[in-house]
């Protein structure tokens, strides 16, 4: 069975390598154009381009889903299945309709939870104590296609977004093989989604990072947790910004001496400074601060940073000025 694979980062890689090892040829792989990234803004080729020129695989990267010469590309590879996997672009019914067995979608949630482009992410921010992932039969829709199969994921306390997805995609892969066997032999049967409990996990931008402190501290430790490893959690301490990317809940005073005036009734206030934390009054509860990352700098733990830096109880996080 012929079979085309569409994704660009690091979470398909897995699939398409479940899909490279098994009975299907893969005759072809799309992905998103090539973009400048990082300080030199240099093109790079995505994870899944890479893995495709690897194994010799054609790799077309169209501008837009519609372009004829695209379509054609996509109609001389005769695919009797699609596989699509964070692609990042909802397809067109044009190609919707395109194979004979369909197109199928490998999505990190449990859906019809976290419909959108930052499953993952959202679990964790929003506190789940499990996730998972989903094969579907792709329709016009956002992740709205019948379900074929399901596999359940734990999400621990210190699971970062990037941790789950890393699991999750090795899951996924395997999932997705075994679906499609199923699928192209006809033994599985599509499940319509449940409306009702449909919700939905937008994608996420740079300004999402700026911590809000009127928060509880469980709040911010999981959203923390689910901007790990992009946009990652931010905010300000006199002018400078510094990126927060661990942090421990303070069940009690943890450990240090709070400041004789009322300062820590005020959120986002640092109410004291230990070895090992920076610990920070929230809209309930204190957050620790034990890794952050300086404008400018690397990633660092608070026992670096105070050993050349002056941090005392009073100063304020938050916003920069305007």
């Amino acid at each position: 069975m012929r079979v085309v694979f569409m994704g660009t980062p690091e979470f398909a890689v897995p699939t398409l390598q479940h899909l490279i090892k098994s009975e299907y040829s893969v005759v072809g792989v799309v992905c998103q154009p090539d973009r400048p990234s990082g300080r030199g803004k240099k093109v790079q080729f995505g994870p899944v381009k890479t893995l495709a020129l690897s194994q010799n695989l054609p790799v077309f990267q169209p501008e837009k889903m519609k372009a004829s010469e695209f379509l054609e590309t996509l109609r001389s590879w005769n695919p009797d299945v699609i596989v699509v996997a964070a692609f990042g672009r909802i397809l067109p019914q044009i190609i919707l309709d395109l194979p004979p067995k369909g197109c199928l979608n490998v999505h990190g949630s449990l859906l019809p939870k976290y419909r959108g482009a930052a499953p993952i992410q959202w679990a964790v921010i929003n506190g789940e104590s499990e996730t998972g992932v989903t094969t579907m039969v792709m329709d016009a829709g956002l992740d709205t296609g019948a379900i074929l199969e399901q596999a359940v994921m734990p999400i621990s306390a210190e699971d970062t977004a990037g941790d789950v997805a890393g699991r999750m995609a090795e899951v996924g892969g395997g999932l997705l093989v075994s679906t499609l066997k199923k699928w192209v032999v006809g033994t599985i049967a599509p499940q319509e989604q449940n409306e009702s409990q449909a919700t939905l996990a937008p994608i996420l931008k740079k300004e999402d990072g700026l911590l809000d402190w009127s928060q509880s501290a469980i709040t911010l430790a999981n959203r923390i947790r689910g901007l790990s490893p992009w946009p990652g959690g931010y905010t300000f301490v006199a002018e400078e910004r510094w990126g927060i990317w661990n942090v421990l809940l303070e069940e009690h005073d943890g450990g240090f001496t709070l400041s004789s005036e009322n300062h820590h009734d005020v959120p986002g206030t640092i109410v004291g400074v230990s070895k090992h934390a920076i610990h920070v009054q929230t809209g309930h509860g204190v957050l620790g601060l034990v890794e952050i990352q300086p404008a400018n700098k690397k990633r660092m733990a608070v026992t670096q940073y105070l050993a050349g830096h002056h941090v005392e109880v009073g100063m304020q996080c938050g916003r920069a000025s305007e």
